[in-house]
């Protein structure tokens, strides 16, 4: 039953946009330097492909500002990709003057392999990675901001960072069984248990939740913002 019932929960979790909403291409114009030909070039963004732990491939997008001191990654929901992203991250890129890196799930976009809590959990690990490494940043300049079945990865991760500058949890689930049924404990079998890890991420952390017509939705913002162990959650 658990294992049915895990799987169900994560066939809810991710709806990859197909076909995809974009293509990498190398550009031999720039040296090989990859780009997305279905948004508009721009010299302050990075097209990256990341090696995951799990031996997947996932596409990513670096957007610089000048004027940045801190650096936002961004977790998308479970219905868009990087080419329905682009334009919004741009805007936040400029509007809130922070570089912002945007990434896809395996499975989705242009990204291989096949999307699972796990691999999501690869691919944000890659993520860092790739800002600790090649761009530089430290923990106390990285904003975490995670949007729906995004909030998975991201509570995750934030819950071993002590350090961060803060988190954005944007209509945030408490777990995977919790959106299909009203349970009041958490079971092995669940997937994405962010109301079991909230309480150890140590930094400011910021729930935005539209008010939503299904009844388990509207509860997720209370419990997860009670069950914060911090003054900011």
């Amino acid at each position: 039953m658990g294992g049915v019932t895990s799987s169900i929960a994560a066939k809810f979790a991710f709806f990859p946009p197909s076909p995809p909403s974009y293509t990498v291409v190398a550009d031999n114009s720039c040296g090989g330097k990859l780009c997305i030909p279905e948004v508009p070039r721009r010299d302050d963004v990075d097209v990256l492909k990341l090696r995951t732990r799990r031996g997947n491939d996932i596409v990513a997008v670096h957007v610089k500002h000048p004027k940045a001191s801190a650096t936002m990654l961004y977790s998308h929901g479970n219905a868009a990709d990087l080419g329905q992203m682009f334009e919004l991250f741009v805007e936040l890129s400029l509007r809130l003057r922070v570089n912002l890196m945007g990434y896809d799930y395996s499975g989705y976009g242009q990204s291989t392999g096949k999307p699972s809590e796990y691999n999501t959990y690869a691919d944000i690990d890659a993520i860092y990675k790739c800002l600790k490494e090649q761009y530089g940043v430290k923990d106390e300049q990285l904003i975490l901001y995670g949007q729906s079945v995004g909030s998975g990865p991201t509570v995750d991760l934030a819950s071993r960072i002590p350090n961060l500058r803060g988190v954005v949890l944007h209509s945030p689930i408490m777990s995977g069984i919790r959106v299909l049924y009203p349970v009041k404990r958490t079971y092995w079998f669940d997937i994405y248990k962010n109301i079991d890890k909230i309480g150890m991420i140590n930094c400011p952390v910021l729930v935005i939740h539209m008010k939503l017509l299904i009844v388990l939705m509207e509860s997720s913002f209370g419990s997860i913002a009670s069950k914060s162990m911090n003054p900011y959650g």
